[in-house]
């Protein structure tokens, strides 16, 4: 029988983040990925490339994860954009209908296609409803300093303080990623069990982030997950798969370089 994985997440148009990027992720790594979409992100190319935000009805998503939950037995869930408060409670709700083994929250916080005030009430409800639901959850240096509420994050220390910090709102282990955002020659991330730390390093590729990082980073270590692992392990295999599909990253016409892997 294959190892199934599940993915709540939205659709980014270009397909190098968001649902697309998680399903390529799960098979790539030997699972069998079932998707939920939450909304449509896409880029205006005739306007700077800016976000364009369309959020998909609640009763849609509701109907999404009622069949998949009815048609496949899952019990690892990763969390990615959600958009609307509407939408974090939908998800919510849905997710406390069953018994998960693990939930993977990749706390996307804000898309720039949303208005300021709609942001922070999606921010709020994902701190409310979603985030004590987590098993795993991994914020970006942004994320993290807004969860946290810490006035920057300039050192491995700090990613240190950001994580014990998160910890509080409720995930079991905070996986908060340096990436290319802090000074040096490493890309640094902590991770947090609720007792003691653990500092990962890889070095960097470039200076420049890559759009879909962070949802290959969640997508493998839910992969992994979902074929028995513990979290140890699967952060750190996701880490390394990460930083693989950075190094054979891919451009395009867009302005920003997708993940991508050479065979």
């Amino acid at each position: 029988m294959s190892t199934i994985a599940y993915v709540i997440a939205g659709s980014e148009a270009t397909g190098g983040a968001g649902l697309q990027a998680d399903l390529k992720t799960f098979e790539r790594l030997g699972v069998y990925g079932v998707g939920t979409i939450t909304c449509i992100v896409s880029f205006d190319p005739k306007s700077g490339w800016g976000h364009r935000f369309v959020p998909i009805d609640s009763s849609v998503i509701a109907d999404q994860i009622e069949v998949a939950t009815a048609a496949h037995d899952l019990d690892v869930v990763k969390i990615g954009m959600l958009g609307t408060p509407g939408t974090v409670d939908t998800v919510a709700n849905s997710l406390r209908l069953q018994p998960w083994r693990h939930v993977v929250v990749d706390p996307v916080l804000i898309c720039k296609g949303q208005e300021p005030g709609s942001a922070l009430d999606t921010d709020n409800a994902l701190r409310r409803d979603i985030l004590p639901l987590a098993t795993v959850i991994t914020p970006n240096l942004f994320e993290a300093q807004t969860l946290s509420g810490m006035a920057e994050i300039t050192t491995v220390d700090d990613l240190g303080e950001a994580a014990k910090r998160i910890a509080d709102l409720g995930p079991r282990f905070v996986v908060v990623k340096g990436g290319a955002g802090l000074s040096g020659d490493e890309a640094v991330d902590v991770v947090y069990d609720g007792s003691d730390l653990t500092v990962l390093r890889a070095p960097k590729v470039g200076e420049e982030r890559v759009s879909g990082a962070g949802c290959v980073f969640a997508a493998a270590i839910t992969a992994e997950l979902a074929k028995g692992a513990d979290v140890a392990d699967a952060v750190a295999t996701a880490k390394d798969f990460a930083h693989a599909g950075i190094v054979g990253r891919l451009t395009s016409s867009a302005p920003f370089a997708a993940v991508s892997w050479h065979d």
